[in-house]
């Protein structure tokens, strides 16, 4: 049997115990002698190393489960709730434990604070929270774009990526600009009408950041300095303290709707800050790199406010510098990307977020990878609403709609045919159609060309 037969056997030996496995436990189902223990030992702990399982427990108590990457068995819904869903996002049986453990009612939930170890015990290139298969996985989808200087991909796309990122990111924090509207607000200078200008705001700030990313790519690094000038740029007029930009914070923050509490003291704020930046400067591999800053960097919340949006672009600078797909957060349910950071933050259990990670940058290369026909099959969600979304769509155009009264037109059209828990992603997804659409393929709504024509001429 070969070395890769036998860790097959470990591995499905252990997913036949649900709450983990013991050394002897695992032995006993392979039917090995006592002889073999320390063979089985030995590729435990390489598996371990791998990511496929992670241990609980100390010594004589110590338990091997598989990791949330070896079983991707069922699909939840954006609420982690169980319920039926429009639309959800494939997670394994580990990961949904993580989220089901931090949607439980707050009173339930023992409070925690900063856990430096979490921090210590990571070892660049030695330590992997993303397995190597899954490393593997990601730059086959989004690395074929050739050996050019770094960020010319990055510059390439860069019209696309200024609108996904800023708008996505932002939906992330609860912005409710839609998508057409994110786009006139940067292409036009038009705010929505009737919104909070923080969230004009807030998309700016994200546009101005990306722009320092992609033109400044032979300065930016994983420094200090890069670091602090996007936290200066992303919480732009947005902060009740402006010296509070581009600083490390002084004063205690506050998790909403959890029971953790982050680190309080200045120093060891600061000491933990570039802990962080040291240690993602020594990692190789650039998506381990881009997920380590989305663990740690919310997770010690260095700043007064704006942690998580740093978090998402800093995880972008590693991709820009090796010309990979960038990261634009494209259809990432908010429910569960924020439960993936709790899981972070109340149990050091980064199995759901690292779900999150790879789903969203899958996502993402479907928008920029040239290897779209590889990524997966057709999406249920506009299958499902397939004849709403083109009649949307045509009417649209042959109405000559404004950007203005598409947006409405959109909502409108949601409110009256589409479940409420669906009818997010369903603007989007019709916006995108009608940003997407071009003289090589508006007769798919079965349009004239002069209808065409018409709309756009009014459209621009």
């Amino acid at each position: 049997m070969t070395k890769q037969h036998e860790y097959d056997a470990i591995l499905k030996a252990v997913a036949s115990f649900p709450n983990g496995a013991s050394v002897e436990e695992i032995r006993t189902v392979l039917q090995l002698p006592l002889t073999r223990i320390r063979t089985v030992q030995r590729h435990l702990a390489i598996l371990v190393k791998e990511g496929h399982l992670f241990v609980i427990g100390e010594s004589r108590a110590r338990r091997y489960q598989l990791s949330s990457l070896e079983n991707h068995s069922a699909v939840i819904d954006v609420e982690l709730s169980g319920k039926e869903s429009d639309f959800g996002i494939l997670l394994s049986a580990i990961a949904r434990g993580v989220g089901k453990e931090v949607c439980r009612p707050i009173h339930l939930r023992s409070p925690v604070g900063y856990n430096r170890e979490f921090l210590d015990q990571y070892r660049p290139n030695d330590t992997y929270y993303l397995p190597g298969h899954v490393r593997q996985h990601l730059l086959e989808i989004g690395g074929a774009h050739g050996d050019f200087p770094a960020g010319t991909y990055a510059r390439e796309i860069f019209s696309r990526l200024l609108i996904d990122l800023s708008w996505n990111s932002s939906r992330l924090e609860g912005n409710t600009y839609s998508l057409l509207e994110t786009e006139r607000l940067l292409k036009l200078s038009e705010a929505a009408e009737g919104k909070d200008l923080k969230e004009a705001q807030m998309i700016i700030n994200h546009k101005d950041a990306i722009e320092f990313l992609v033109d400044s790519v032979d300065d930016i690094g994983i420094n200090r300095r890069t670091i602090l000038n996007l936290h200066a740029i992303l919480s732009h007029d947005l902060l009740g303290n402006p010296e509070a930009c581009g600083r490390l914070r002084s004063i205690p923050v506050g998790i909403g709707k959890s029971v953790y509490h982050p680190p309080v003291l200045p120093q060891s704020i600061d000491e933990c800050f570039q802990q962080i930046i040291d240690t993602a400067g020594k990692i190789c591999d650039p998506f381990e790199q881009a997920f380590f800053f989305m663990v740690h960097l919310p997770y010690l919340q260095p700043f007064e406010d704006v942690n998580k949006r740093v978090s998402r672009l800093v995880a972008n600078i590693p991709l820009i510098l090796h010309n990979l797909s960038p990261l634009s957060f494209v259809d990432v349910p908010t429910r569960v990307y924020v439960c993936g950071l709790m899981g972070v933050y109340e149990l050091n259990r980064i199995e759901l977020l690292r779900e999150v990670f790879v789903w969203a940058y899958e996502r993402s290369c479907l928008h920029y990878s040239a290897k779209r026909s590889e990524l997966g099959e057709p999406d249920p969600f506009r299958m499902r609403y397939r004849d709403l979304i083109r009649e949307t769509v045509i009417a649209i155009v042959k109405n000559q709609m404004t950007r203005r009264a598409a947006v409405e037109f959109i909502k409108k059209s949601a409110d009256e045919s589409v479940l409420f828990d669906a009818q997010t992603r369903f603007v989007e997804v019709v916006e995108r159609e009608i940003m997407g659409l071009h003289e090589g393929n508006f007769a798919r709504y079965r349009l004239r060309y002069s209808e065409y024509l018409a709309w756009r001429n009014k459209w621009k």
